[in-house]
């Protein structure tokens, strides 16, 4: 067994998306650009609703895949392929924008807690001008692990035979949100052909022999096994990997290509109304 180490610790820090809503950005930073294939993760934590309720209004992508994952609260999900969703608490979506998507997500309450994570997933080049794709999940869908202290709940990939709900072929995305009893241990084979991160959002824990406190995600080093170990108040945490595509990256806000001229085309298209070119499908419940 060889632990996978820490590479980087990289603290989240607040940013201003779409119609005012603060965001936690840890990926998608001077800090961190992208760790391919994820391109940027947005962790959004309020009780007040005059933070969140004007949501993120109509707006496009191209050339990767978004993946939400709502903790609390519910948001509305509309795009311009017809798809619409009611993504609640412990829902997943995963929206592969390929080709071209233009979509809003609107909170739908005015009172309480909306928390959850939103994980930009690149796309190789063969299939960023794809037809777009859509699935979503409701909370009873996903599966879950329990072992010794740790509650597993499996969004993507495979833990102990239990799969995941949402399928990424082309960067084989494991996605687990962890919960950890005080003191409790997380060990899991996770081989370095997959960059991988750890991001802790309820009290805190300790990953090869240094301490992971709230909002801190740490990219891991070359191993095979991750070992995490809760602090004296439990903790909280996703633990993502994925499978490196290797290719040049080029964005511009909501367009991710390999080249400067597939971005100016992308703002072409979108200005003369061209950015959608195909319908979506819907899969999930």
């Amino acid at each position: 067994m060889n632990p996978r180490p820490i590479r980087q610790l990289v603290p989240a820090f607040e940013v201003t998306e779409g119609a005012g809503v603060t965001v936690h950005r840890s990926i998608g930073t001077p800090a961190l650009r992208n760790l391919d294939p994820f391109l940027m993760l947005d962790h959004f934590s309020s009780d007040n609703p005059d933070e969140y309720i004007a949501g993120f209004p109509d707006h496009p992508h191209r050339g990767f895949i978004t993946f939400t994952y709502m903790l609390d609260g519910h948001m509305e999900h509309r795009d311009s392929m017809g798809n619409r969703g009611d993504l609640k608490a412990g829902g997943v979506q995963w929206m592969k924008a390929a080709s071209g998507v233009i979509h809003s997500e609107m909170p739908q309450q005015t009172n309480g807690l909306m928390r959850g994570f939103q994980l930009w997933i690149n796309l190789p080049a063969r299939e960023k001008m794809s037809a777009p794709a859509y699935q979503e999940f409701s909370a009873a869908a996903i599966p879950e692990v329990a072992l010794d202290g740790a509650r597993t709940r499996v969004l993507a990939g495979e833990l102990n035979g239990m799969r995941g709900v949402i399928d990424d072929p082309s960067t084989d995305v494991r996605y687990l949100d962890v919960t950890l009893a005080a003191d409790a241990r997380f060990t899991l084979p996770l081989s370095d052909t997959h960059n991988a991160f750890v991001y802790v959002f309820e009290g805190s824990a300790r990953l090869a022999g240094e301490d992971l406190a709230t909002h801190t995600l740490a990219v891991l080093g070359s191993g095979d096994t991750v070992d995490i170990q809760a602090g004296a108040a439990g903790a909280r945490f996703i633990l993502v990997a994925g499978r490196p595509i290797g290719e040049p990256i080029v964005q511009y806000g909501p367009f991710v290509m390999n080249t400067r001229p597939e971005i100016e085309q992308a703002f072409a298209d979108y200005q003369a109304g061209r950015l959608v070119q195909a319908r979506a499908t819907m899969t999930g419940h």
